[in-house]
């Protein structure tokens, strides 16, 4: 796993460039400005290897909300990373994932990689998540403009399928939905504290250039 200081000159540096895009642009949201916003389902069938994550594990549904964007908002002729928020809504409160468009190999899994759809490329969590059973990694592939399949894979294994996300009906705005997989987390899928200290500066600058309270139902991410 990457140190401690890294994580703290990464956060730095994730922080610099949201305020950065935030001052040239003036938008409320600095990356992912403007985004799609779709109710879903997610159909889970379980995993064949055990994570020690229920989520990922065990099969089931839930109700999902949706964000497609794309990091810039650059002309939709002209590529950019594109983005995918879901927010899983849980008996134990909302979890969000983010993904990015990325590649699926060993390395590219970490690399974030333009595209000029929502569908062209892979996209993943970027940073691996902490389980009882070591670091997992997700990832959604499209299947269809209106479908996706998600995988989990350790930090240099194989994909292994475990759910079919399937969109449904568009919600419309995407104002009144601020995503936080730092603060809003799904049982057993924690974020490492390193990679905390990594996202926290980025997304608490994303919430100072929006000018947005904290809404009250959010839960504070384990110390």
């Amino acid at each position: 796993m990457i140190t401690g200081p890294a994580f703290r000159a990464g956060g730095a540096v994730l922080a610099a460039a949201t305020r950065g895009v935030a001052a040239v642009r003036g938008a409320d949201k600095p990356l992912h400005p403007r985004g799609e916003v779709i109710e879903a389902r997610l159909h889970r069938s379980g995993s064949a290897e055990s994570t020690g994550v229920s989520w990922l594990d065990e099969p089931g549904t839930d109700e999902v909300t949706v964000r497609r964007s794309r990091a810039l908002g650059l002309p939709s002729v002209l590529p950019d990373v594109h983005g995918l928020a879901l927010r899983v809504h849980t008996a134990d409160g909302p979890g969000d994932l983010l993904l990015a468009g990325t590649g699926l190999g060993r390395v590219t899994r970490f690399v974030l990689t333009p595209g000029r759809g929502p569908q062209s490329r892979p996209l993943t969590t970027l940073l691996p998540y902490d389980t009882d059973s070591g670091a997992v990694v997700l990832a959604a592939v499209a299947l269809s403009p209106e479908t996706y399949e998600l995988s989990w894979a350790r930090v240099a294994g194989g994909w292994r399928p475990f759910a079919v996300l399937r969109l449904s009906a568009p919600r419309g705005t995407d104002r009144d939905v601020t995503f936080d997989p730092v603060r809003h987390q799904i049982a057993g899928l924690r974020q490492y504290p390193g990679v905390r200290r990594l996202r926290e500066p980025a997304y608490r600058r994303a919430r100072q250039s929006s000018g947005r309270p904290e809404p009250e139902e959010v839960r504070a991410a384990p110390s």
